[in-house]
């Protein structure tokens, strides 16, 4: 899972690099675990723009994660690794021992015919998941519930891994990926390990055709629009944004202003915020 790098022979090779897909084994999805999605482009169900910059790019199949991660007591092995369009992180095809077919997020270090299985007897190995109460702490885990049975919310993007801090009472305090100590019931499962493919975040995409590829449109600064447009528009030349601090398109302050709400009901749980670059 290296990273492969072009030389110039093009202004659009010149600083591009991609993954080297040598971990790869399988080309095809498995058929019955994929169905076509419809492309939302950024709008609601009344086709209103709300997402900017979203459309376009490469069409693609979507693969049916297992997050839950709900097979007790039944062993699994791992078949393929293979690419998913929709995510950074690799995806696993799995043979349960009952004959069902599942795909998960491949964790570093698993192999093709590496055993995994789910539950609370389960060993604590890369690629089991356990609920946080049958943990040790300083345990590396990703593929986090939030809410016990929903499935995994936290740390599933390439590389991402959280870690067990400490317990007490009902309550497991994990340090997440993005620095944030947040409490988390210890009935929640959660999978062993990091998930693979770690330099997916080293890239560098080269040039915009790339991005266009994944479904991004340009983004325009709002300062060389109308001031019809946006409140930093309008004006003779290069004209500063004439306010006192800088605004979204319709007006609400933006650029290191926290947009979280205030009374939400997870405010409790989180005991130390993420560093804000």
């Amino acid at each position: 899972m290296g990273i492969r790098s072009y030389r110039a022979y093009t202004p659009g090779t010149r600083n591009r690099s991609v993954s080297k897909f040598d971990d790869i084994i399988s080309i095809r999805p498995e058929r019955s675990l994929t169905s076509g999605q419809h492309r939302h482009k950024g709008r609601n169900n009344r086709g209103i723009i709300t997402s900017r910059h979203r459309g376009g790019g490469h069409k693609r199949l979507y693969r049916h994660i297992d997050f839950r991660r709900n097979k007790q007591g039944i062993s699994g092995i791992v078949k393929t690794i293979e690419y998913d369009p929709n995510r950074k992180a690799r995806i696993c095809l799995t043979y349960y021992s009952d004959g069902e077919k599942r795909y998960i997020l491949h964790p570093r270090g698993i192999a093709i015919g590496d055993q995994i299985s789910s539950g609370p007897d389960a060993p604590i190995v890369p690629g089991n998941a356990l609920p946080l109460t049958n943990m040790p702490l300083g345990t590396m885990i990703h593929n986090v519930e939030l809410h016990p049975g929903k499935g995994g919310q936290i740390a599933r993007a390439a590389g991402a891994v959280a870690q067990i801090v400490a317990k007490e009472g009902r309550l497991a305090t994990l340090r997440m990926p993005s620095g944030e100590f947040r409490l988390v019931s210890q009935e929640c499962l959660a999978t062993v390990g990091q998930v693979g493919n770690v330099d997916a975040n080293n890239q560098s995409l080269g040039k915009a055709g790339s991005k266009r590829w994944l479904g991004r449109r340009p983004k325009v600064r709002g300062v060389v629009m109308n001031a019809a447009d946006h409140p930093h528009g309008g004006g003779e030349g290069r004209a500063p944004i004439g306010r006192k601090r800088p605004l979204t398109p319709w007006g609400r302050p933006t650029l290191g202003r926290r947009s979280r709400p205030r009374h939400k009901y997870s405010e409790s749980l989180i005991l130390r915020r993420r560093k804000h670059a």
